[in-house]
């Protein structure tokens, strides 16, 4: 069974960074061929696309987000971290981490994902 479990402080101060780390059980994050992402949802808005990690080490981040994020792993613990700094009110969300089981053209897709975490709210705010 694979579960995904996210973690982190659900308050950042702006101009702090955020940083949430996904605990994933049931199967190795270096299995071939699945991309480990991360995906937000402002209150009143679709989800977005924030980048993945893939199998293989590799990143790739949303253009409108790369200069401020950075996800890495921690392959012994089987876990995968999303890093976003310089954080304002408007990087308010529930934040998920999901798994894609392949390759995609469109990971803003939903569809795109079979396992998803249960999401952790995250408030910026002083």
């Amino acid at each position: 069974q694979v579960q995904l479990q996210e973690s982190g402080p659900g308050l950042v101060k702006p101009s702090q960074t955020l940083s949430l780390t996904c605990a994933v059980s049931g199967v190795s994050i270096t299995t071939n061929y699945y991309y480990w992402s991360w995906i937000r949802q402002p209150p009143g808005k679709g989800l977005e696309w924030i980048g993945y990690i893939a199998y293989s080490g590799s990143t790739a981040y949303s253009p409108s987000l790369k200069s401020r994020t950075s996800i890495s792993r921690d392959t012994s613990k089987n876990q995968f971290t999303l890093q976003l700094s310089s954080v304002t009110p408007g990087d308010t969300a529930v934040y998920y981490c999901a798994r894609s089981p392949h390759s995609t053209s469109d990971y803003t897709d939903p569809r795109e994902y079979d396992y998803w975490g249960q999401g952790t709210q995250v408030t910026v705010s002083s």
